[in-house]
């Protein structure tokens, strides 16, 4: 029996990390993350695993964020019982990440449910539970970076820094074949940018016979910018956007991207280089994990989060309640407010979302990468309505992006961490990107390496590679994909509620109701005579119109 890799998730979309190893002596797993974008893309989480939870011997996590840890609740619902082997900081913050999911999983739910049953449908079931997600925390098992450890017969895995997020990892695993030769494969995890609050640039040794590298912004490049040029950038946008008298909103991640917004904040407020009237953290988990950072603090690269001076002024406010958070949605300007989830998708800001998005004078910063699909990235992309909470919200506010906060490598520091982990005597496997940023990522790596297209390789999901220390023995592509690969940058979703706004604009827009009926009769003519619908070719906006997301997250 040889050794096959296969690709489970973050395999032509950014989210749904999950990586599977059959070898001689068993299988196990390197994250088991929650897709995240459009609906078609999110329906992946509610689909059966293309394996058995219970046949598996380990997981090794890279770390906390949702996206790599998030179905481990649902990997235990399945029957998993075995260990979790992670970082202590990761550990520690699953702690409060996993709980919080499946309150979002039970919370959607009940709303779904409310939905369904004005329709007399059957109740919606949550994706996992809060007893799912206590089940997961029961198997965790810590780690040391850079300690090797034996997580089961035949495997040795070994933990670097990725300078991600805290607790964050690339993982170096030894497996041996049938024949006891040794495989060398490097996942990379989440890669963390050369310049970072927190952390020192990504580690790992060279000389691999596979590397598995992330490829998010492929093909895009960052400014390059010091501290006090980031906190110059933040100082800017928060005196342009209260200047205009309205309220700032920052949709944020609970982890990492909220941490570095506070601390940033808080040094301009002390310098008082910003004054707003009040700063909302708005998360039950924000000060949770800010906690761990505090724990952790030893770790941070030349940096002191002294979060007890920060929270001492009078205008911060950590929100945890949901009386409060409704309360904030009464202040009409004046105000910064964070919230999460990073991507719009879920949680609480879809709340002030809803709220802010028609006021003229209020405006949204992104500070994060936007999955295709999500309500954050058809929000940066311009679109002049959006349904929130199943309700029509146009787009009067000011909608800016920072791209100095985000916890990812950009292109040439992807193609420097891959370029100092070689040679790969077998492959380069390219997962964690949209195709066009691994096309990018592949071309750069071909050029500046030297390497051929076959040594470069895009795989997409469920494909499997049998591994040989010699190289690549053979693929396998399923006979069924889970999803269309074409619908998972923009679906049928984004595209019927875009449809329906077109369409409502033209009939508003008709000078007389006998030329609005006119157009639906056409419209209803034309679906009658257009008999068995084939395939579409792909479908295209008008110019300035982007496609809209169409209801909400089931669930997520």
């Amino acid at each position: 029996m040889t050794v096959t890799l296969y690709f489970h998730g973050a395999a032509g979309t950014v989210t749904g990390s999950c990586y599977r190893i059959v070898h001689p002596r068993g299988q196990f797993l390197v994250d088991c993350g929650m897709f995240q974008g459009n609906r078609t893309v999110r329906g992946l989480n509610y689909k059966p695993f293309p394996f058995d939870p219970r046949a598996i011997d380990f997981l090794l996590l890279t770390h906390a964020h949702i996206d790599h840890a998030g179905l481990l609740p649902k990997l235990c619902r399945q029957g998993y019982r075995k260990p979790i082997w992670a970082t202590g900081p990761t550990d520690n913050l699953l702690e409060y990440l996993l709980p919080d999911a499946a309150g979002i999983q039970e919370s959607e739910a009940e709303r779904e449910t409310r939905k369904r049953t004005k329709r007399a449908e059957e109740p919606f079931k949550p994706l996992y539970t809060m007893e799912d997600a206590e089940e997961a925390l029961k198997l965790r098992k810590s780690v040391t970076y850079q300690k090797w450890i034996e997580p089961g017969p035949g495997v040795r895995a070994r933990y670097w820094n990725a300078g991600h997020i805290l607790g964050s990892a690339s993982i170096e695993v030894e497996v041996a074949d049938v024949d006891g030769k040794i495989i060398r494969i490097l996942f990379s995890g989440d890669l963390g940018p050369d310049v970072k609050v927190f952390w020192d640039a990504p580690d790992a040794p060279s000389g691999y016979d596979y590397i598995l590298s992330e490829s998010t912004y492929g093909g895009r490049e960052r400014e390059d910018y010091t501290l006090e040029q980031r906190r110059e950038t933040l100082r800017t946008e928060i005196n342009t956007a209260l200047g205009r008298g309205g309220n700032l909103v920052i949709p944020t991640f609970a982890v990492e991207r909220s941490q570095e917004l506070l601390h940033d904040i808080g040094y301009l407020i002390k310098r008082g280089e910003i004054s707003p009237s009040l700063v909302f953290l708005d998360s039950p988990l924000a000060s949770k994990v800010t906690g761990v950072y505090r724990k952790y603090a030893a770790m941070f690269d030349d940096v002191e989060l002294n979060a007890d001076e920060l929270f001492n002024d009078p205008r911060f406010r950590i929100v945890e309640g949901v009386e409060e958070s409704k309360a904030i949605n009464s202040i009409r300007g004046g105000a910064i407010i964070m919230s999460a989830s990073g991507m719009c998708d879920a949680g609480r800001i879809k709340h002030h979302l809803r709220v802010n998005l028609p006021r003229a004078n209020a405006t949204v910063l992104f500070v994060g990468y936007q999955a295709p699909g999500t309500l954050g990235q058809i929000i940066q992309s311009g679109a002049r309505e959006v349904r929130i909470h199943s309700e029509l919200v146009p787009v009067r506010a000011q909608v800016r992006s920072l791209g100095n906060y985000s916890a990812h490598a950009d292109h040439s520091e992807l193609v420097a961490w891959v370029t100092k982990r070689l040679p790969a005597h077998g492959a380069i496997f390219l997962t964690h990107g949209e195709d066009e940023e691994r096309a990018a990522l592949k071309a750069a790596l071909m050029h500046d390496d030297g390497l051929g297209s076959d040594q470069v390789i895009t795989p997409l999901l469920d494909d499997a590679f049998e591994l040989r220390a010699e190289g690549i023995g053979g693929v396998e592509h399923p006979s069924e994909r889970r999803v269309d690969l074409s619908q998972v940058t923009s679906d049928w979703h984004n595209a019927y509620a875009s449809f329906i706004i077109d369409l409502s604009h033209q009939l508003q827009s008709a000078p007389t109701d006998a030329q609005r009926i006119a157009v639906m009769e056409a419209l209803k003519a034309t679906l009658a005579n257009s008999g068995p619908v084939s395939p579409p070719l792909p479908m295209k906006t008008q110019p300035g119109r982007p496609q809209v997301l169409h209801g909400e997250p089931s669930g997520e």
